[in-house]
């Protein structure tokens, strides 16, 4: 009991706190500076974690330009800090990079330039603890979108109703129709076996008819979400759909990340340049239960759940803890 104890209180010691996130806000733009003092008050951010830069607006930047920011907010930036939340709606890419994994690691060719090639793998994935900055120079990031400043305070105050509820809710796996889309589903029996004991899975095919009620988690591939208006999502879920560009924020012809968070989610995940369908670059549903179940926030969840995130763009809010007290 001695063990477990101690193990318990180690991993505490190193998760995602409001001391250890940066939050990262474009001074130039009204929302994003307003929706940055919004969280940072209610959650309880240090003032001196809040760093405001100019930013610019439009969906992609350049290497340089990052390379700029990236090192303005690295001097204002206190030591403890582990993680970011950065808070705009463009630029969501950094050339072929996420702006996420572009802040988090720095730009690398690797990360995204071989296309639909294999790409740089994260040390994060599957691991234990917390402190990135520390053990491997990495600040993972997450973005919450300014556009819709209301939508941006609602997502906030959902990551607060969430934190420690533990919530009955249900994870959905969905079966699609659409075969280069759907190659999760082939691992959808081993995320049952691993997480059924904890939480409720239901596995569903398209068309889904039934609305889907007390989502907490909602795993599908497809370039649009027919039924996304019928989900009942609970404070804390994460959703999404394996496509190439659910990342791009704006027009693309396929749906983007953001209306899962519009719809009710609390977070999100969608890639910005063409992937292709390899796994490794997309969310494993069975990590990321895991270790949300076990009290991970969700930003320390979503990274940890994605081997390749060069291209992939993380949303929503990164302190909800459903499933566990915050430190």
């Amino acid at each position: 009991m001695i063990g477990v104890a101690l193990f318990a209180g180690c991993i505490r010691a190193e998760t995602l706190t409001a001391e250890r996130l940066g939050v990262i806000f474009n001074r130039n733009d009204a929302a994003s500076t307003d929706i940055a003092r919004y969280y940072a008050s209610r959650r309880g951010i240090p003032a001196k974690n809040l760093i405001g830069l100019s930013v610019p607006d439009r969906p992609t930047i350049t290497r340089d330009e990052l390379q700029a920011l990236r090192a303005s907010m690295l001097d204002l930036l206190p030591s403890s800090v582990q993680s970011l939340l950065l808070i705009w709606s463009q630029p969501y890419a950094v050339e072929c990079m996420s702006v996420t994994t572009a802040f988090a690691a720095g730009y690398q060719s690797g990360f995204c330039e071989p296309g639909c090639g294999m790409t740089t793998r994260s040390p994060l994935y599957a691991s234990e603890g917390w402190l990135p900055a520390d053990t491997t120079g990495w600040l993972p990031a997450m973005l919450l979108p300014s556009a819709d400043e209301t939508l941006a305070k609602a997502i906030i105050d959902r990551g607060l109703r969430a934190d420690g509820s533990s919530p009955s809710g249900v994870v959905y796996l969905i079966r699609t129709q659409d075969s280069a889309r759907n190659v999760r589903a082939a691992n959808y029996q081993q995320i049952e076996e691993l997480v059924g004991n904890r939480v409720s899975v239901r596995e569903l095919t398209t068309p889904v008819i039934v609305p889907p009620r007390r989502a907490i988690a909602y795993f599908t591939g497809v370039v649009q979400v027919d039924e996304l208006q019928k989900i009942e999502f609970l404070p804390g879920a994460v959703a999404d759909h394996l496509t190439s560009k659910g990342g791009v924020l704006g027009i693309s012809g396929q749906m983007s990340a953001l209306a899962w968070l519009g719809q009710g989610a609390t977070a999100s995940y969608g890639t910005v340049t063409e992937p292709c369908n390899h796994l490794e670059k997309f969310p494993n549903p069975a990590v990321l239960l895991d270790r949300y179940l076990r009290g991970d926030s969700i930003l320390e969840a979503y990274w940890k759940s994605v081997v390749m995130p060069g291209q992939g763009l993380f949303i929503g809010e990164p302190l909800a803890r459903p499933y566990g007290h915050h430190p």
